[in-house]
């Protein structure tokens, strides 16, 4: 399907390829595409089937790395986009608006009337943002914060993300390659690693001996709170500030899902004690509180916030910061071990969002009010 590995195939590619070659052993395009007008509680499980196939690529020390490659590089849409945003600076997406100022890319959650929870258009919005933001040569570090809501509960307040939006998992609009393992494997991944480049495209020599993607630090600012997606993302930042009225919660355990990649990386941020407390009880961290110290850098006074924000994106330029990153998360995020984690969770997630006790939660958000 790849041409023994000279052809990258993101996930999405990946698995119609095989339905195609291979008939039978993965639902093809058409099929998945029907099953996404049905409710998530009235589909077949098709995805299942993705889930043990993705794994099996996964596993496999040739293919899972070639595959996790792929999912680096920069998608069509932010190779579109990017003479606008070089020309003009800015884009402006539904889910995500992306700015650059001096040098940063700050990047707004707009998701304003959900809180910015995360469905399958803020996956997309997000990955193109982060590709852009990297792919210009002026852009040094950057910056995620949530947009002021028009939500009635938060109205006029910024608010970074309240997670995956469970209204959209209930209509069947969560799926498990276009979200569950593109946010992972996509942007996600980037912001840890950075955006593949073509090998010597910056030496003029064409040597191929430099670092294969361009990457940067960035900072996260937290106004209200992180729950679920959103608390996750903040382990793939280099700085995370957070307002001193701010929590901190995982709760995909209550849920009856995976939360991302937060059990590969959250013990190794806070040990295995408070890992299994916030993972598996749902345990509420408050910024202010002591064991937050392992999950944010800074908790500031709301009034202090763009202060401080200027003052970390300040410290997080030049090139040895992204240098010490770079190794950094070598050791605290090898490839290898991503890989393998990311293997079982194709498999288990999709298993788990076909769980009765998933269904008859996300149940609850279809029901009239």
């Amino acid at each position: 399907m790849t041409a023994g590995r000279t052809r990258d195939l993101r996930i999405d590619a990946l698995v119609e390829a095989a339905a195609d070659t291979f008939p039978g052993l993965v639902p093809t395009a058409a099929r998945i595409a029907a099953e996404r007008t049905r409710a998530q509680a009235d589909k077949e499980g098709l995805e299942i089937d993705q889930g043990i196939f993705l794994r099996g690529v996964l596993r496999s020390p040739v293919a899972g790395p070639h595959l996790l490659d792929a999912m680096l590089a920069p998608t069509e849409r932010a190779l579109d986009l990017l003479p606008e945003f070089a020309r003009t600076g800015t884009v402006d997406m539904e889910a995500v608006r992306l700015e650059r100022r001096d040098g940063v890319a700050y990047l707004t959650m707009c998701r304003d009337d959900c809180l910015n929870a995360e469905d399958e258009r803020q996956v997309d919005d997000m990955e193109t943002a982060v590709d852009l933001a990297h792919l210009d040569p002026s852009v040094g570090v950057g910056l995620l914060r949530g947009g002021e809501m028009s939500h009635p509960r938060y109205r006029g307040r910024r608010v970074f993300s309240a997670g995956i939006n469970l209204k959209r998992l209930h209509a069947g609009e969560i799926s498990l390659v276009g979200f569950l393992l593109r946010r992972e494997t996509g942007y996600i991944a980037k912001l840890v690693r950075g955006v593949r480049v073509p090998s010597g495209a910056d030496e003029p020599d064409g040597s191929a001996w430099q670092w294969p993607t361009v990457d940067m630090p960035w900072v996260a600012a937290v106004d209200a709170f992180a729950i679920g997606g959103g608390m996750q993302l903040l382990q793939a930042f280099d700085h995370v500030i957070a307002e001193a009225g701010a929590y901190l919660s995982l709760p995909a355990a209550q849920e009856g899902i995976i939360p991302g990649a937060s059990n590969y990386r959250l013990t190794r941020a806070t040990g295995p004690r408070l890992s299994r407390q916030i993972i598996l009880s749902g345990r509420r961290i408050r910024a202010a509180e002591p064991a937050a110290a392992t999950l944010v850098d800074e908790v500031v006074e709301p009034p202090e916030m763009d202060a401080a924000i200027e003052r970390s994106l300040d410290r997080m330029r030049g090139p040895a910061v992204v240098t010490n990153r770079r190794m950094l998360n070598l050791a605290d995020d090898p490839p290898e071990e991503f890989r393998r984690y990311m293997a079982e969770f194709a498999l288990q997630q999709a298993l788990r969002i076909y769980g009765q006790d998933v269904l008859a939660k996300v149940g609850r958000f279809g029901r009239p009010a």
